[in-house]
């Protein structure tokens, strides 16, 4: 396992309980988001360190910061067609300038000034935002929220094939936590070690609506 990893039970005491949170594992500067794939997908990308094959850029594409979102949308590798669970290393830079483009997957009376003017973002931006409820390792949902990111068009064919700086195949490693999901409280799951993340710039944290202030500590907040 290649990534930093921590008790899952005690992560949670240290997380936000409520709220838009970004939780991720990351560095000075990069970022790890996640995605699942059949095996043809998986290992084409974790082999060479980029997608293609049979990957589809003509679709959207969604990437996601946390691992238990991840989990829980996969089934922890069990779903059909997202048996290859990849960590994908990104530069913070490229993922800030993501959340800067981003326009929400539906409307948002408080940014837009009408259903028109959503859609023309919509259309004329290559990333969408979707905050979704988290949920904890046995799939009970939480208070909190998750975000995923969905690329199409010129922002998927650079995430793709130019911008990510390290593909992690982390199936085994899930396959061998799934085990302890029922009795993750015990302290026997692990997980990727992951805090709240903040973006570098205010405009990425504003767009996306972030809970956290920009440049404010988030420790502590619940």
């Amino acid at each position: 396992m290649q990534l930093k990893t921590t008790p899952c039970a005690e992560q949670v005491l240290q997380w936000p309980t409520t709220g838009r949170h970004i939780l991720a594992q990351y560095d000075a500067s990069t970022i790890i988001v996640y995605q699942a794939y059949r095996p043809e997908i998986g290992h084409f990308a974790a082999t060479r360190g980029y997608f293609g094959g049979q990957f589809r850029y003509t679709r959207m594409s969604w990437i996601k910061p946390n691992f238990l979102w991840m989990m829980y949308r996969s089934s922890w590798g069990r779903a059909e067609g997202q048996e290859v669970i990849l960590a994908i290393r990104l530069t913070r830079e490229f993922f800030d300038s993501l959340l800067e483009q981003a326009v929400p997957s539906s409307f948002v009376p408080e940014r837009f000034e009408s259903q028109n003017a959503w859609k023309t973002a919509v259309e004329q931006s290559d990333v969408r935002l979707q905050w979704d409820p988290d949920h904890d390792p046995s799939g009970e949902k939480c208070e909190r929220r998750a975000v995923q990111l969905g690329l199409r068009r010129e922002t998927l064919a650079a995430y793709g094939k130019r911008e990510i700086v390290e593909i992690i195949d982390i199936s085994e490693f899930v396959a061998q936590q799934r085990e302890f999901t029922d009795e993750w409280q015990s302290g026997r799951l692990l997980t990727p070690t992951e805090e709240v993340y903040l973006p570098g710039t205010e405009t990425a944290s504003l767009n996306i609506g972030l809970e956290t202030a920009w440049g404010i500590e988030s420790k502590g907040t619940r």
